[in-house]
């Protein structure tokens, strides 16, 4: 993990969220190869890092639903409804790329197997204490917000950048109300994925 990069990714996120009303009505005019539909085509990596992250995003709104099913917290059934609107933001992607959408429409089924094993074992730790249930939902974005730098790191392509964009600035926001919610119970949150000093800078207090 390159703390540098995600450094430099988490600082143009604003710059490029002006572009996103546009980018998602499919209004730019980019250049390169282009389908029938006029289009530009996604690389390999393009078009596998939407997938994954469609699946990472249903990953996250499932493990929440999970969550708030059995603790209650409505920090939990507001976050997963903010997954779902990130899965719609993908989903329009894929769509307007032609891509098949990976993802299974059953909670908790994922077509990614490290997907799967990784859910699985969040929700094992998640169903110990509602505590837990919050530090689990912490990890969880600190592993997006990796993942999302990754993914505006390996393209160029506007409309992928301002969607990328959008979904790291609602899971640094979902860190912190993860962090939050740990805190109400007298201790400190500390990060699980991220540095320590990454996470500190990222939370907003």
């Amino acid at each position: 993990m390159k703390t540098g990069r995600l450094v430099a990714s988490i600082l143009v996120m604003g710059m490029i969220l002006w572009v996103g009303a546009s980018a998602f009505a499919g209004n730019g005019t980019p250049q390169g190869n282009h389908k029938t539909s006029g289009l530009r085509t996604l690389t390999e990596a393009e078009t596998a890092t939407l997938k994954f992250m469609l699946e990472e995003e249903k990953l996250a709104r499932d493990v929440y639903l999970a969550m708030q099913e059995t603790w209650g917290s409505t920090v939990f059934v507001n976050i997963a409804a903010s997954e779902q609107r990130h899965m719609d933001a993908i989903k329009n992607l894929l769509d307007k790329y032609s891509v098949p959408d990976p993802a299974s429409e059953t909670i908790g089924v994922f077509n990614d197997q490290s997907l799967q094993v990784l859910y699985d074992q969040l929700i094992a730790g998640g169903m110990l204490s509602e505590l837990d249930a919050f530090v689990v939902g912490g990890l969880i974005e600190e592993v997006d917000i990796e993942d999302l730098n990754h993914a505006m790191e390996e393209t160029e392509k506007i409309d992928l950048l301002a969607v990328y964009g959008n979904l790291l600035s609602g899971s640094v926001n979902h860190l912190t109300a993860f962090a939050t919610n740990v805190e109400s119970f007298g201790l400190v949150y500390e990060a699980q994925y991220l540095p320590q000093e990454i996470v500190d800078g990222l939370l907003v207090k």
